[in-house]
């Protein structure tokens, strides 16, 4: 079987937690793939994602690699399972694979954390802001592209519909931006405000009266892995979304994601916020 010529990010990551592995014993890839019969090519391949490794050679590698958390070892058997095909499957080709990515992270994640502070999160966007939203960004789409775009972005919200918990903070500022003009925008935060009854979701919002605030500039999404070790940030740069996955990086965005979480108000101020600047539409 030929190597994949685009792992998604999970396989990517399963790949890179393996590297991670055999790199904290000392141990080199050429003993890696005599232990496994295979030649050194392939270590590489199942080290970037571009090949998959069943449960019995990957459990024999943590063996190899002398890793002894349990914990550890069964997340990443998981992750190496054969892939049931899911919804974002169908828009392969369609659209950016880090898009397709996201969602994948988000279909498996234990739980997500989102920070914003100049945009409605995605999942929380309703069909005429991502409409106009796609249209600024990308004014040469067809009709067709940006309803692909929407519908998408719209199907994104299973995640929150599966009940995985999903704790939102946005900055006043995101809330004030008219995108699409008022009725859209009064449209959003009346959608933002029924989103906010769902048990999975807390809504909470940094007023622009928050003393000491300035990480306008740390916007993200935080996504929970089975465990720590597996925690996922994704932001949005120009190219398209970053996954960020080093140790040291996730520690820094947790504690930029504390600093944040003491500015925001508490849920129910939050929604009366909303309330009042939607009245102001």
């Amino acid at each position: 079987m030929p190597p994949r010529a685009n792992p998604t990010a999970r396989q990517g990551r399963l790949g890179a937690e393996l590297r991670k592995l055999r790199e904290a014993t000392g141990i080199e890839s050429r003993d890696a793939a005599a232990f496994l019969g295979v030649n050194q090519t392939q270590i590489s391949h199942i080290e970037s994602g571009r090949f998959g490794i069943g449960e019995q050679r990957l459990r024999g590698l943590a063996r190899f690699y002398k890793c002894d958390d349990s914990q550890l070892i069964d997340a990443l058997v998981e992750m190496a399972a054969p892939r049931s095909k899911g919804w974002w499957e169908e828009y392969r080709s369609v659209l950016p694979p880090k898009a397709l990515d996201l969602a994948e992270l988000e279909h498996h994640a234990l739980y997500v954390r989102v920070f914003h502070m100049v945009h409605i999160p995605g999942v929380l966007q309703t069909e005429e802001h991502v409409r106009a939203v796609s249209m600024f960004a990308a004014p040469s789409l067809t009709e067709e592209e940006c309803e692909t775009r929407v519908a998408f972005r719209i199907r994104r919200q299973q995640v929150i519909a599966s009940g995985t918990p999903y704790d939102v903070i946005v900055h006043e500022a995101a809330l004030r931006m008219r995108v699409g003009g008022s009725k859209v925008a009064r449209a959003q935060l009346d959608h933002l405000l029924e989103a906010s009854d769902r048990k999975s979701v807390t809504l909470r919002v940094i007023p622009f009266t928050a003393e000491g605030f300035a990480g306008a500039e740390f916007s993200m999404q935080y996504v929970g892995g089975v465990i720590p070790q597996l925690d996922t940030v994704q932001i949005d740069a120009p190219h398209g979304a970053e996954f960020i996955d080093a140790p040291m990086r996730l520690s820094r965005y947790r504690t930029w994601g504390e600093s944040i979480d003491k500015a925001a108000l508490p849920q129910e101020a939050s929604l009366d916020l909303i309330r009042r600047i939607a009245q102001e539409f």
